[in-house]
Parts: C-alpha cells; sequence; structure tokens
C-alpha cells in the first residue's frame, strides 16, 4: 500500500500562494486533492457546500472542537474556519495526498497533531516585493496594507518552523520547488 501524505502550505497574504497551489492541482490533481475547510460564516454567491467548505452552524462547531475532531481551527472576525481530522484521513484512505492551505497559526497546530505532516511555506522574494504585490491588487486600503505587513513579521518567524521555505519569484519555479519537494516526501 502507498503511504500518503499531508501537506500544510502558507505563505504571506498576496505572495501568490492561490496561484501557485491552483498550478500545482492543474499539474498533479491524479494523486493530490485539496482538502476542504469547515467554516461557520455563510456561503457566498457561487460557493458550494462540501466543495468551498463545508457550512456548519456555531453551535456544531463549537461541539466539534470540544470533541477534539478538528486538525486545526481559528476564529476570523467571528466565524469559525477549520479542517476536520476525519475529512483528511478519509481522504488519504482513499488514496490521495493531501493539500491544505491554510495560516501558519493553524499549520502549527496541525503539525502538533500530525508529526507527519509536511509543512511548505511560501514566501516573498523580499518584504518589498511583497508589499509591492499588495499595493498593485488595489484593493485595500492603506490601513489594512500595514495591518498585512505587520502580520507578515509574525508569518515569517513561524515560517521557521516550517519544514521547507519556496520563494515565489515565479509561479513556475516554485511550483517545480514543490513537485520535488512532494517527490522526496512521498513513499511509493
Amino acid at each position: 500500500m502507498q503511504s500518503k501524505r499531508l501537506f500544510v502550505i502558507s505563505g504571506c497574504s498576496g505572495v501568490g500562494k492561490g496561484t501557485v497551489i491552483n498550478e500545482f492541482m492543474r499539474r498533479n490533481s491524479g494523486d493530490f486533492i485539496l482538502s476542504v475547510s469547515c467554516t461557520t460564516r455563510n456561503p457566498r454567491p457561487n460557493e458550494i457546500d462540501g466543495v468551498n467548505y463545508f457550512f456548519i452552524s456555531k453551535d456544531e462547531f463549537e461541539k466539534n472542537i470540544k470533541e477534539d475532531k478538528f486538525l486545526e481551527y481559528a476564529q476570523f472576525a467571528e466565524n469559525y474556519y477549520g479542517t476536520k481530522k476525519k475529512y483528511v484521513r478519509q481522504k488519504m484512505e482513499e488514496g490521495y495526498n493531501v493539500i491544505l492551505e491554510i495560516d501558519t497559526q493553524g499549520a502549527l497546530q496541525v503539525k502538533d497533531k500530525m508529526s507527519d505532516a509536511v509543512l511548505i511555506f511560501i514566501a516573498p522574494p523580499s518584504v518589498e516585493e511583497l508589499e509591492h504585490r499588495l499595493r498593485g491588487r488595489h484593493t485595500e486600503d492603506e490601513s489594512t496594507i500595514q495591518k498585512r505587513l505587520a502580520q507578515v513579521k509574525i508569518e515569517l518567524e513561524r515560517s521557521l518552523k516550517y519544514d521547507y521555505t519556496v520563494i515565489n519569484d515565479s509561479v513556475e519555479r516554485a511550483v517545480e520547488e514543490i513537485e520535488n519537494i512532494v517527490r522526496n516526501n512521498v513513499t511509493k
């Protein structure tokens, strides 16, 4: 039987982790599945339960916390987000390596509960380049940009506990580096 792994990928806001993960999944979809998290927030238009998130009530989420059913969870803007242990194990038993895209705080929770999880941090070429990318989006005001940049320092410090750091100076190069990391960590 093949040994399947959990790969946790995190990165600073604006680093392009979504783009890198999407390209990785496009190229490697047969053996990998992107984990679906639970949330207590309401679905946005076009979001599908079980595809984008598992949408559950706050009471159900808190019950799952008490019963230790999450690999990781956090609360943002009065909504919970988390990854169920059972979902990840089930997908691994079905023969998939699981990719979990979460923040650094959640990733370190996962590592505590699944020590064999492989943590990959996608980093910007520099903090200056990240700031340039954030400003180039033209989607946030100055206050929000400053908050995101302050968070970058925390995330970069947490990333020191990761197994690997991939610099996203080119999507193609970053995906190839993640593919090499995966190859070296999946038992055939």
